[in-house]
Order: structure tokens, then sequence, then C-alpha cells
């Protein structure tokens, strides 16, 4: 299967990247699947897809933060998570997004793009995942998995995990999300462009501004997001899987991360995957499922911790 990528506009790619399928309604989700609501910050209930191990014994759990945009993942999220065959799956929503939804990003509702910022997005996740922890407890190792910009709320989301074993950042290179933004303007060549948006959100003008397809809101979180020191300095083990032919992020973004990572006192693995985009397809190749085979080699035997199969 192949995770689509769409493009809200060539400057900002990389962060608009998100999992949409053709335009129509929601659809349910696929066999195995069921969408639960789990409470958010406040009053704002979220919906998730939730799916047991396709395969006895039940061996640790996951729990998935999606990229952006506002497409649901159930019309695709039994093939996507195939390979995560002794996984307790739980894929969280943003507030707003049902996981049946097949809405292209350049037709988020207005509603959407006022509320999607990355400071609400992870006060409503932490909720969830604390109400997991309550109504799961710590049967199992848990794994919590970032997909592009889902990675941005890794570290805060941790310490809330009962038995975490690890972090996984899905096509995400690390870096604090302005860093790496700025990267990919350098890369495409239009600094300008993202200078002007800069400029912008260190302006007066209203939080509910669109610009970019983003509200002024959410790219002032975004401009001051940290990322790559909480990921550094975080005490888990840390395992990053990257496409080297990924159009919306800078293969130079990712290298960057990995140096900079190799002083963490928790384990720290990365894997290029050649000639792989975003979404970890080349051709034939499916890495994200590579990436489930990682998982759950090493869910076999826990102990030798979450990076043992890349040292393989």
């Amino acid at each position: 299967m192949r995770l689509l990528v769409c493009q809200a506009s060539l400057v900002l790619a990389f962060l608009l990247a998100g999992c949409a399928q053709p335009r129509g309604a929601a659809e349910p989700p696929g066999a195995g699947f069921e969408v639960r609501e789990l409470p958010g910050h406040g009053e704002t209930r979220l919906q998730a897809l939730v799916r047991g191990p396709r395969a006895a014994p039940l061996r640790y759990r996951v729990i998935v933060l999606p990229g952006s945009g506002c497409a649901g993942m159930a019309p695709f999220a039994e093939r996507y998570f195939a390979g995560l065959l002794h996984a307790r799956v739980w894929v969280l929503h943003k507030p707003g997004v049902r996981p049946g939804d097949r809405t292209p990003p350049g037709d988020c509702p207005a509603a959407f793009v006022q509320q999607d910022a990355l400071s609400a997005w992870q006060a409503h996740a932490r909720a969830a995942v604390r109400a997991l922890a309550r109504e799961e407890g710590a049967t199992v190792p848990t794994v919590l998995v970032g997909i592009s910009e889902g990675a941005e709320l890794l570290p805060a989301l941790a310490p809330e995990v009962p038995r975490l074993a690890g972090l996984v950042l899905l096509s995400s290179s690390g870096l604090d999300p302005r860093e790496a933004g700025q990267m990919q303007a350098r890369r495409l060549g239009v600094q300008p462009a993202w200078e002007a948006l800069g400029r912008a959100q260190a302006g007066t003008a209203p939080d509910a501004t669109v610009l970019q397809g983003r509200s002024l809101r959410y790219w002032r979180d975004l401009w001051h997001w940290p990322l790559a020191q909480p990921l550094i300095d975080g005490p888990w083990p840390l395992l990053q899987a990257w496409g080297e032919a990924d159009a919306l992020v800078p293969p130079e973004a990712y290298r960057r991360f990995g140096e900079r990572a190799g002083v963490r006192a928790a384990p720290f693995c990365a894997r290029g995957l050649p000639g792989a985009g975003h979404g970890l397809q080349a051709g034939t190749d499916d890495g994200v499922q590579r990436l489930w085979a990682w998982l759950e080699q090493w869910a076999r035997d826990p102990a030798q911790g979450l990076c043992a199969p890349l040292r393989r």
C-alpha cells in the first residue's frame, strides 16, 4: 500500500503533508479496527481507531500520532498497520477529524484550520493518552509512534505512558520544525516566502489570520516549538526511519539530527531507506512494513532493546 502524500503549497509541503485519500464521504474502518472516543482537553472528545493483535499473543501496544492534514486513517489503516501482528494499536486523530474522513488538505474546513495548532493538539493528545493509561494499565510495553508532524508531540506524551519502551519517528527529521522548514525552503529556493511567513507570525495580526493554509496561531506555535533538544535529552530509546528520497524533508535534516542525537544517554538508532519517499515507499518496497517488522522482532525479546533489530 502506498501512503499518499498531499501538498497544500510547494513552499510548505513538508509541513502540510498528511495522509490523504481521494475525495469522498467518510468511510468505516477496515476489518479489525473500530472507532472509539477518548477525552481530550476540556470538553473536547477525540476519535481514535483501535485494533487488537492480529496474532496471539499480545506482546505490546502501539499508540500512533498521525501527520498533519484533516483526513483520517481508517480507509487504509488495515493495510498500513498490517505488520503489527502482536500489537494492540491505537491511532489518535486530531479534534474535528473523523477516522473515515477522506478530505484533501486544501479542503480542510475553516473550523479545523482555526483550531489546528501544535499546543492545542498536544494538550488533547496528552489527555487521551492519560485516559488510555487509566483504562488499559501497564500490562504490556508501549511504543509511541509519530508520523511526520505527529512526532512533534512525542516528548510531551512520553511521561504519560506506563511501561514506555521507546519512541519511533516515522518520516520526522527530529529537528525543531522551524529549522527543518528553513532547510526545506533553502532546498526549494523559496527562502523569501519562508522569511515572509516568519515576519507575519512575529507581527500583530490576529491568530485567526490564515496564511499558507494554516492560521497564524499554528505558525506561532511552530516557530517556537522545541523538538530536537527534548528528543536528545529524553531517557527513552529512540528509533527513526526515513526515506532517502523524501521530497518533503531534506535528507540533510535527518543527517543533522542524527549527528546531534549521537550524544544521547539513551539508545538512538536511525535507518534511511534508499529510494523511499516521505511515505517510506520505494517502488514495491514498503518501508512502513519493514519498520513494523523491526518492532515485531524487538517484541519477541523486549530486553534486547528497541534498537536491536537495526543492529543486525
